[in-house]
Formats: structure tokens, C-alpha cells, sequence
């Protein structure tokens, strides 16, 4: 017998029976031959894993514009931390722990730079606006390996595409909102878990709030540093779960409620205080005069390292380049293309 298939087999044994199976997925777009010792969700988290949007997010940011300190997060770093709450509770839960990493490292690969001003920038200037969830599967699906994409799993693309909740709601969606797989429901829950969590202790750190400033009933319910308020609400989403019998992945109404207030305290705090907003602003600009520039030059998109699809608008190769650039990346740029430059003798 071959590794994947013991593998395949162990599942039945290790997993509960409503998680997902490797063996029973609903495949890929195109049909390849199957590796003789990884799953197909262990391919798939290691072809994102691999991948050069993957590499890219390191410098991407997350909630501080290219921070200087060596400890704040950047948007690797916050897919690695949802990558781990997720896989701590998909093991508590016996759900399949490769899909789960899977989708959570794959689960932001369309982000912008500049984190969600970034966002924001973009689909303000394109008609049919701009989600990074949306992105994200264009990367796997077309824009990764020169246009061939990453051909992953269905499952994985799912979880990928409905993992976002911006600032909606966490519980009470119809299920056809919601991920088709308990693991893709678990990384939606988990990426807001690990955000209000590391945003704000990266608040802290960076002197921005301190933390005597959250609100006292938070604290008491969840917790006065990152590791109490992970456990808490770990713990409530495995034990709210397994009571419900797994009809969905879920937290309990209060723990929903105390979230959902910290979530709406980071953004009138740290998420629009001055300071952010004010660096935010000039990053916008960037990306709109970037934007209108390659529009106007096609020419200069390809000369610059952006590419054009087959049958794409100009539009839509220019958002593809400008989403895939890192903070820094997208700043030199603008700094080659409008600021001059000191003259070198020949």
C-alpha cells in the first residue's frame, strides 16, 4: 500500500465523522495524478506554503505601515498565528488538520499592501470594487506559477473564498455564506480570534494605547494579556461546538458578543486613530497614483514586472500588480516613478 492511502485510511480512525475526509474531496479543477505520500490537502498546503504570494506577505501590513520593530506582526506572521488557533482547535475537535492549515495559510494571499487601506484604495477606484477574499482565489487560481495557478483542492478554495468577515457578523449566517466544510468555518473564526488578539497587543507594544484603556468589562470576560484572552475564547469555541453537536463551527452568544465589542474598540482606537489613519492616507495615494499611472501606460506595467493575462482589461492587470506588492515594494516604485531622481554622471 502506498504512504498516502495509510494515510487516507488512518483518517477514518483519527477524525470524527464530520470532518472532512482527503479521500472523499471533490478534487481539483484539473484532474492530476495523485502523490504517492501526501494527501491532497497536505499537497495543497505545502504548494501555498511554497508559493511566492506566500513569501510576499512579510511585508505586508497588518495593522502598523512598515514597521520599524522587529515584533510587530505583518501579514505573515498574523496567517501563521490563525494557521496555529486553527490547527489547536481542529485537533480538540478531530477535524482534518491538513485542510485547516491549508486554508489558513492560503486564506489572505490576495491582500494588498498597505493592509485594509490598501483594500479600501482599490475598490474605491474600480467599479466593480475590490475584496481581498476575491483576490486571494485569483492568486491560486490564475495569477501564481506564471498564469497556471496553484490547482488546488475544492475545499481549500472554498475555504479560502468565505473566510472573510470584515467587520459583519460572526454568528447567524445561512449556510450558504458560510464555508462548506467545518474546517473552512473553523479558519474564519480563527482569523478573528487571532487579530483582536495580536492588533491589539501590537497597540500596546507600539505605545499607541495602553492597556488600562480597554474596557474593564473585556478585560474581566477575556482576559488581561494575549495568551488568557486566547484560551478563552479557544476553549469556548471547542466547548460551544462539540455542545452543538457540530452543526456548525461556533462560538457561544456571550463570547460572539464580547469579540464582536473588542473588535469594535480596535477599530475606533487603533484601527482609525490618527496616527494610523494619517500614514494610511499617504499610502492611498500611492496606490491610486500607481493605479492611474499604469492605466494610462500599459507599456510601463510590463516594464515595471506586472503581466497581462489573456483577455483581461488593463484594469484588472494593474490591481493584480499592485495587490501583490509589498508595502516597501509599491513605495520604491512610487519613488523611481514621480520623485527625481539625482543625476549620475555616464
Amino acid at each position: 500500500m502506498i504512504v498516502r492511502e495509510v494515510t487516507e485510511n488512518s483518517e477514518s480512525s483519527v477524525l470524527c465523522r464530520f470532518a472532512s475526509h482527503s479521500k472523499d474531496s471533490k478534487g481539483r479543477r484539473i484532474v492530476e495524478d495523485p502523490c504517492p505520500v501526501r494527501t491532497i490537502f497536505q499537497v495543497d498546503r505545502d504548494r501555498i506554503l511554497h508559493s511566492k504570494a506566500f513569501r510576499r506577505l512579510k511585508y505586508k501590513t497588518q495593522v502598523f505601515l512598515a514597521p520599524e520593530g522587529d515584533h510587530y506582526r505583518t501579514r505573515l506572521t498574523h496567517t501563521l498565528e490563525v494557521s496555529q488557533v486553527a490547527r489547536t482547535m481542529a485537533r480538540a475537535l478531530q477535524l482534518n488538520e491538513d485542510l485547516t492549515e491549508a486554508i489558513a495559510l492560503g486564506h489572505d494571499l490576495g491582500h494588498t499592501p498597505f493592509g485594509h487601506a490598501g483594500e479600501r484604495a482599490l475598490a474605491e477606484l474600480l467599479p466593480a470594487g475590490f475584496h481581498h477574499v476575491n483576490q486571494s482565489l485569483r492568486v491560486v487560481e490564475v495569477l501564481e506559477k506564471n498564469g497556471a495557478g496553484l490547482n488546488l483542492s475544492w475545499e481549500v478554495r472554498d475555504g479560502i473564498l468565505r473566510h472573510s468577515k470584515g467587520r459583519g457578523a460572526l454568528l447567524g449566517l445561512k449556510a450558504e455564506a458560510l464555508p462548506a466544510t467545518l474546517e473552512g468555518q473553523l479558519v474564519r473564526l480563527s482569523d478573528v480570534i487571532a487579530y483582536v488578539n495580536h492588533d491589539l497587543d501590537d497597540a500596546i507594544r507600539g505605545g499607541l494605547i495602553n492597556r488600562d484603556d480597554v474596557p474593564l468589562a473585556l478585560r474581566s470576560a477575556l482576559g488581561e494579556y494575549s495568551s488568557q484572552r486566547l484560551n478563552t475564547m479557544i476553549t469556548d469555541l471547542i466547548e460551544t461546538t462539540l455542545a452543538g453537536n457540530y452543526a456548525t463551527v461556533q462560538l457561544s452568544l456571550a463570547m460572539t458578543q464580547h469579540i464582536v465589542a473588542l473588535r469594535d474598540w480596535l477599530y475606533a482606537n487603533v484601527y482609525r486613530a490618527k496616527a494610523v489613519e494619517d500614514e494610511f492616507r499617504k499610502a492611498s495615494r500611492v496606490l491610486r497614483e500607481l493605479f492611474t499611472y499604469f492605466s494610462a501606460n500599459p507599456e510601463e506595467l510590463t516594464a515595471c514586472g506586472g503581466r497581462r493575462e489573456q483577455g483581461d482589461s488593463i484594469e484588472t492587470s494593474v490591481t493584480d500588480f499592485l495587490a501583490g506588492m509589498t508595502d516597501r515594494y509599491a513605495m520604491n516604485l512610487y519613488q523611481k516613478l514621480f520623485f527625481p531622481q539625482p543625476w549620475k554622471p555616464l
